[in-house]
Parts: structure tokens; sequence; C-alpha cells
């Protein structure tokens, strides 16, 4: 049975989730993608051009994926794999002391929270109003494979 509101509330439940990932690549990453890949280089990360080629890639293919819920569980696990390197490169707060560690600390839990909601949408899927459950003879079912 549909419930409009919880259709309507889905749909924007993606949005919301998926515009951090989203504004990152094409608001941070992108235009700035000579500092960025500076920074990485400087945190040690290995061939940070290409890496970071690729965290852009999985950025705008797996936000965009949640929001319009095509593929959304691969598109999910793209996001959930970039939190995971993201989070232990960026954000090890057990490096640093005083108030740098407290910041590290919230940025680490921040990631944590969101890799949280990345395994919730690749067990249950995108939901109602998305392309993975449009009409076609077979809807998306929890921890099926994509």
């Amino acid at each position: 049975m549909q419930n409009p509101v919880r259709d309507l509330a889905t749909v924007a439940g993606r949005v919301m989730i998926a515009t951090i990932f989203l504004m990152s690549a094409i608001g941070n990453k992108i235009p700035k993608f000579g500092d960025v890949a500076g920074y990485m280089a400087s945190e040690g990360i290995p061939l940070p051009r290409l890496m970071l080629a690729w965290a852009i890639v999985f950025l705008i293919a797996g936000s965009l994926s949640v929001i319009v819920g095509y593929k959304a569980r691969i598109g999910a696990g793209l996001l959930f794999v970039f939190l995971v390197l993201a989070t232990y490169f960026f954000h090890d707060f057990w490096n640093f002391e005083g108030q740098e560690q407290q910041t590290q600390m919230i940025q680490f839990m921040k990631n944590l929270s969101l890799m949280g909601t990345m395994m919730f949408l690749m067990a249950n899927g995108a939901g109602p109003m998305s392309l993975d459950t449009r009409p076609s003879g077979k809807v998306s079912e929890p921890l099926r494979a994509c």
C-alpha cells in the first residue's frame, strides 16, 4: 500500500544523505584537485592524484545512485568504501592530543555514523520512489544481491 508521506520522506532522506558526498566532490575536490592531492600526499596517501580521481568517481557515482535509487546498494557500497578510507587516513584521532584530538574524534564519529547509514542502505535498499523499485515485475528485497 502506498503512503505518500513515507514515500516523499524517503526521497528527501536519500537526497539529504547523499548531498554531503556530492557537494564534497563538485564543491571541493574537483575545483581544488591539486590542493587536495597535495594534502593527500602530505598525509602519506600513495598515488594521491589517482586516488583522488577514484575518490571523486566513488563520491559522484555513489551519491547519484543513492539519490535516484538506482543500484542504490552498490552506490552505498561505494560511499562506504570512501568513508572507511577517508576516516582512517584523515581522522586518526589516536595520533593527536588536546583540542585537535577532540576535533578529529568528532569527524571520526560523524563518518562512523555515515558508514552505518550506508550499511543500512546496503541492507535495505533505496525504498519507495526509487528506480530500484520501479514497476518492472521485480521488487528490491533486503540483502538481495544487486
